[in-house]
């Protein structure tokens, strides 16, 4: 997967980076930089293109995930992220996801698939990766997702639905609500950066 790696000092988490649709892996640097400056950055584009543009998995419509296809490329960024970690020598253990529209769909689907996968996710106006599916245990994994109240792409339903899955699997959630639609604002990132640091 083509991907930027920026090494931080020793004993920081590395902070996964996983841009929206039609985005690329620079989208997030800087808001991995107001969280982190000090932390390793692996910043990841999405292996798909819909009509030239990057995304992580394909749909059938909007908001209609190919689930198949979900299914694939879920496997697919866990088996890039052992490898990640064996080619750059970090702890794989101590990985944080950050991800943003259809980046934060696919961090949700890998917290979903596996339990070991990322030590946190910091999700971005996610919507349900995908339903009827028993979730591993997450009593170890702390989530932070951000949501606009007003947010066309993602109804309110599917970010309480989520918040209540992983809930549901152990896992310690902070969900924080913007009067804003799908942008992501700075004061959700300062939220972000918050739940970050009570890690």
């Amino acid at each position: 997967m083509h991907h930027i790696y920026h090494e931080g000092k020793p004993g920081k988490p590395v902070l996964l980076l996983l841009h929206g649709t039609g985005g690329t892996e620079q989208d997030l640097l800087p808001i991995a930089d107001m969280i982190d400056p000090e932390a390793s950055i692996l910043s990841v584009r999405g292996n798909v293109s819909e009509n030239g543009m990057p995304r992580f998995f394909k749909r059938l419509s909007e908001g209609v995930f190919d689930i198949e296809d979900l299914k694939h490329r879920t496997q697919e960024l866990h088996e890039f992220l052992n490898d990640a970690a064996v080619k750059y020598s970090f702890d794989r253990e101590n990985v944080i996801a950050i991800g943003y529209s259809n980046g934060a769909n696919i961090a949700g689907s890998l917290l979903f698939h596996y339990s070991d996968s990322l030590k946190a996710a910091s999700l971005h106006h996610p919507m349900v990766p995908l339903r009827d599916k028993e979730l591993p245990d997450l009593s170890k994994i702390s989530v932070f997702i951000g949501a606009g109240e007003n947010d066309p792409i993602c109804p309110p339903e599917e970010t309480k639905d989520l918040t209540d899955l992983l809930k549901g699997a152990d896992a310690h959630v902070e969900t924080k609500w913007y009067n804003r639609g799908h942008q992501l604002i700075e004061e959700e990132v300062n939220d972000a950066k918050k739940w970050y640091e009570s890690l």
